[in-house]
């Protein structure tokens, strides 16, 4: 199942959270991003409020070449990088996976010249979404 806010790309895939993170991760690897940052947002609400939360992990996701050309146009969009991932479980064996739309934040910028930039980031990420909802259903 997939869905589009005006921000982000979702799917819902029929995999554990930890396998889930890792098909996630490897699926970006394939489309020339890497994982800067990861956030257990369990574990730190857990540490900092001492509340309960269901695995929740943001991926901080960089595709280099696509980056530094951005980078070239504008230094400040470095604000509105890395690319976020998201992946959740709601249950034992579902999980979501969701990215923000790098067209939706680079418009934030208004500057015409970071479209094609935008445009190519999103194409690799809905691709990644693709591979996890062709990977499970194989």
């Amino acid at each position: 199942m997939s869905h589009q806010t005006h921000y982000s790309m979702s799917t819902t895939v029929p995999l554990a959270y930890e396998e889930a993170v890792n098909q996630v991760i490897d699926a970006l690897k394939t489309e020339g991003f890497g994982v800067l940052t990861e956030i257990d947002m369990k574990a730190t609400l857990k540490k900092k409020l001492d509340a309960d939360f269901r695995r929740y992990m943001i991926l901080g996701a960089c595709n280099p070449p696509l980056a530094h050309q951005a980078l070239q146009t504008d230094l400040s969009v470095g604000l509105l990088l890395p690319c976020n991932v998201i992946v959740y479980e709601t249950g034992e064996s579902e999980s979501v996976v969701s990215v923000v739309d790098p067209v939706a934040m680079i418009g934030i910028a208004g500057q015409p010249e970071l479209d094609a930039v935008a445009s190519e980031a999103r194409a690799r990420l809905e691709r990644v979404l693709e591979h996890l909802t062709a990977g499970v259903q194989a």
